[in-house]
């Protein structure tokens, strides 16, 4: 697709996870949102099969052969395994190219460094290719997917990698089968801030999703007609018999979750976004992963009590949790809460929501 002395440019955002955390592995709805830092692809075509990734962010670089079938050399090799991909899925390289990448997105903070970095990627090889149409967003989410989950077998789901694909602000559906529906762009600003503590995901997720999971099949059990799409708050208390105090406080932590991110759609759905109280049910949101799923961190909390009190409407933790990053919801004055959650001991970021991946140049 690609005059070979061109020079090709895309990207592709962080995102945050503005309701449903912890719910898109029980094929629960999500909201996430698309943010303004974002990973950068640039490189030109080559004369032979070699190529070169330049990575100055963690000072390294890669080097490969295009091949029918090119073998992987570390854990979680994405670049490798998106050319694997999209050979599979038909797409032909001819040639090798010289590329850098960078961002500004926080890595291992929770905000999908790394499948902003896939997303922008498959992008770029896109345009790499002899001669394979453009497929649109959702489908580079799909190949991202395929590229960073299915391809190494690791627990994921797609949020991640269709919010940094499409990009704005989203309602994610996972049952019957995947499905995005865009939300108006009302939201205004918030601020983002890394704890600088890495966040623990193999270990959150083993222990978290473990756990509801356990109680969902438990009560699959007793109920043939379990479902916890249809629950309510106020229906929980015939569940007692079965479970234990810890598991009814797993599942109405659970089942809450679900109805905020549902309350989250309509209100956000409304002509006149209600700005307070979106940052009511962030911190409600909050309040639960942080008391129930136990997903919080002291020093993430002290951040978002700064955030607060400097003037934000609320917020929450961001990611599967053990560290990472926060955020909140700051519409005015986000420069003042910023600067609160950095005294806190943060790096701070005044992010917005955002397009999703693009190609900014090719020429």
């Amino acid at each position: 697709m690609i005059n070979n002395n061109a020079t090709v440019r895309t990207s592709a955002p962080g995102r945050i996870c503005l309701f449903g955390e912890h719910q898109d592995y029980l094929a629960l709805p999500v909201i996430p949102c698309a943010i303004s830092l974002r990973i950068r692809v640039e490189g030109v075509a080559r004369k032979d099969n070699l190529v070169r990734v330049d990575l100055p962010d963690i000072g390294s670089e890669e080097f490969f052969t295009i091949a029918p079938r090119i073998n992987y050399t570390k854990k979680r090799d994405y670049l490798r395994s998106a050319v694997n991909v999209l050979q599979r899925k038909g797409a032909v390289f001819s040639h090798g190219f010289d590329c850098r990448i960078q961002g500004s997105i926080p890595i291992n903070s929770g905000t999908s460094s790394s499948s902003a970095l896939t997303v922008a990627w498959i992008r770029f090889l896109l345009e790499m290719t002899d001669s394979y149409p453009y497929p649109g967003e959702r489908m580079v989410a799909n190949f991202a997917h395929e590229a960073e989950v299915l391809e190494f077998r690791e627990p994921g789901g797609m949020m991640d990698h269709y919010a940094t694909s499409v990009g704005g602000v989203s309602y994610i559906d996972f049952d019957p089968v995947i499905s995005l529906t865009p939300l108006p762009d009302h939201l205004s600003s918030f601020v983002l801030g890394d704890s600088l503590q890495p966040k623990a995901t193999t270990s959150i997720l083993s222990r978290v999703k473990n756990r509801v999971v356990g109680v969902v099949e438990k009560l699959g059990k007793h109920y043939s007609d379990f479902s916890l799409r249809f629950l309510v708050p106020g229906e929980l208390k015939r569940f007692e018999r079965v479970l234990n105090d810890e598991e009814m406080a797993l599942l109405r932590g659970t089942v809450v979750n679900h109805h905020i991110t549902r309350q989250a759609r309509l209100l956000m759905q409304e002509e006149v976004l209600d700005h307070q109280r979106i940052g009511e049910l962030l911190t409600r949101h909050q309040t639960i992963l942080r008391d129930v799923l136990g997903i919080s961190t002291t020093k993430i909390d002290t951040m978002l009590e700064a955030a607060i009190a400097a003037g934000a409407y609320g917020g929450k933790i961001n990611g599967s949790g053990g560290g990472g990053c926060m955020f909140a919801y700051a519409p005015e004055n986000p420069e003042t809460v910023a600067e609160a959650v950095e005294k806190a001991g943060g790096n701070a970021y005044i992010v917005r929501p955002s397009k999703g991946t693009e190609l900014e140049q090719s020429g």
